[in-house]
């Protein structure tokens, strides 16, 4: 299966993907493992995580087959997805790069990318751009795991790609002309299960996604926060709030482990992003009487009006 070709970075032959390993079979990897089975692959799709989930996915078609033993689900992988959250994905990338053949390609979902970008820097030298590609579907639920995961999760969503050494295009589809084989077969899986791969800085990144990722997410929590310590369980409150308050705190739901590891690896983007809200809300509060509040909010509806 592995030899010597002309043109790739690692010197190897690549050949179709037979394998896949999704670490973490919750929403998104237990999603991703659907799409792709619905999309047509006819690889195997090995789940790794722990038994009560695995039995779960099993149970539902979403694996092929299941491993508790990170070791034995990479072994034979084509690409191996580290499909947890951000602080389990530096973890495991330290593991994997211990046991994964040059020939496999890793990547993830995780939320955040410029210090996965810098772990494999680290892990991998000079060989990181070929061996690994960083990623991040912008899709999701407010709920989690496998028993909400969706073959249509990432249909139409953006799938944002951080590669470790970006290069000169920005344009998806030349991505592997400096890199390899595997990770253009990879994005053309992702565009088969209706993704659109989207090349971005890992810097960059964290900072788009701060803003229109990460502080929506604070903003909901803060407010759900506000409204329990204000009016505790009170029914009322839920019957008459209507469409808006269960569209402004539906996120509220997203489950802290996943949020803490973002807060710890995008702090000073969401710092910078919060404060700029605060700077706001403090306008919004200051012009309640005044003119001011109507540009401002033409100003709002004309930003949204683009959307």
């Amino acid at each position: 299966m592995i030899g010597r070709r002309a043109g790739s970075p690692l010197g190897i032959i690549y050949m179709p993907i037979q394998q896949i390993t999704i670490v973490g079979t919750g929403l998104i990897g237990g999603s991703l493992a659907l799409a792709l089975r619905q999309a047509g692959f006819r690889g195997t799709i090995v789940g790794c995580d722990q038994r009560t989930v695995l039995d779960i996915a099993q149970a539902r078609g979403v694996i092929d087959r299941a491993e508790t033993d990170l070791q034995r689900a990479i072994a034979g992988s084509d690409v191996i997805v580290l499909a947890t959250p951000v602080g389990s994905i530096l973890t495991l990338l330290e593991t994997v790069a211990a046991q994964a053949p040059p020939e496999t390609l890793i990547t993830d979902t995780g939320s955040t990318k410029q210090q996965i970008v810098d772990r494999a820097r680290r892990l991998w030298g000079s060989q990181a751009a070929a061996r690994v590609l960083p990623s991040h579907p912008m899709a999701g639920k407010e709920v989690g795991g496998i028993e909400n995961a969706d073959p249509e999760l990432f249909r139409e969503a953006v799938w944002l790609v951080t590669p470790i050494d970006p290069g000169q295009t920005t344009d998806s589809r030349e991505l592997a002309a400096g890199n390899t084989p595997r990770q253009q077969e990879y994005l053309d899986l992702l565009r088969s299960i209706g993704a659109r791969p989207v090349v971005m800085d890992a810097q960059r990144h964290d900072r788009l996604c701060a803003w229109i990722s990460h502080l929506p997410q604070m903003i909901a929590t803060a407010l759900a926060c506000s409204l329990h310590e204000q009016f505790g369980d009170e029914a009322q409150l839920l019957q008459i709030g209507g469409r808006a308050l269960r569209e402004m705190t539906r996120i509220a739901l997203s489950p802290y482990s996943m949020w803490r590891d973002i807060a710890l690896t995008n702090t000073e983007n969401i710092e910078d992003a919060l404060l700029c809200f605060e700077q706001q809300l403090a306008q919004l509060r200051e012009n309640l009487r005044s003119p001011q509040l109507r540009e401002m909010f033409e100003n709002a509806s004309r930003f949204r009006a683009k959307s």
